[in-house]
């Protein structure tokens, strides 16, 4: 009973985390795409509702890609593991004795071996699931624990969407010149938070990773800055 509740822990970490660093991937690229964008409109046009109806753009039609390409990611990832698991089936049922072989081989590399070693074999491919699960997991390295393709999608649309505004919001309160201030500071203040906070779901130090992404938001900035100013109307 510990054990089914440890797994159950284990995979709900799991699929959270991951639909956590969603959430966190698709804030971050929708706020440094619509950046660039607005900045760049923002000093070619010096209009504030140009900029608003751009980046307006730019944020639905971001959201909406990211999104499906989310959707189709997840779905693609999922459609592998179930082809795998089937082709891993079929061996299993035509070929039992090479498939008892790899799992001899697995366990051996492991270190087991003698009567413990085959008990462990034993105990494996007297359950088709159990043995076609750990052919999945020790052969192919393949988990189980993706997460559900309409959720991923959906969490990465709202996150692009959320992030998105960010840099936007400025330009429908203030002057063009102060919307440009307060859009790059809002913008790098948020890009190290959310470096910091990706961080904690990958390895690297929380400082050095806000930091980066703060610098690649910033350079998307720069880019945007100086093809506004080469296009710029005269």
């Amino acid at each position: 009973m510990n054990h089914v509740i440890k797994k159950r822990h284990i995979e709900n970490h799991s699929k959270v985390g991951s639909l956590f660093r969603d959430f966190i991937l698709g804030g971050q690229d929708g706020l440094v795409n619509v950046l660039g964008v607005i900045l760049g409109i923002a000093i070619a046009t010096k209009d504030p509702k140009i900029v608003v109806i751009a980046g307006l753009a730019a944020t639905f039609a971001e959201s909406v890609s990211m999104g499906a390409v989310a959707f189709t990611s997840a779905k693609a990832e999922e459609d592998y593991y179930y082809s795998q698991e089937k082709v891993e089936e079929d061996e299993i049922n035509t070929i039992p004795q090479a498939e008892t072989k790899e799992i001899h081989d697995i366990y051996y590399k492991k270190g087991f071996r003698g009567k413990l070693l085959q008990d462990i074999i034993k105990n494996i491919i007297s359950n088709k699931k159990r043995w076609r699960d750990t052919m999945m997991k020790e052969e192919l390295g393949l988990s189980k624990e993706f997460i559900n393709p309409i959720k991923s999608a959906i969490v990465v649309f709202f996150a692009a969407l959320i992030g998105s505004f960010i840099p936007l919001f400025a330009f429908f309160f203030v002057s063009i010149n102060t919307a440009i201030t307060l859009s790059l500071i809002i913008s790098a203040i948020a890009l190290f938070i959310t470096g910091a906070i990706e961080a904690k779901f990958t390895l690297g130090n929380w400082f050095k990773k806000g930091l980066q992404l703060m610098i690649i938001g910033m350079t998307a900035a720069l880019v945007g800055f100086i093809v506004g100013k080469l296009t710029g109307y005269r």
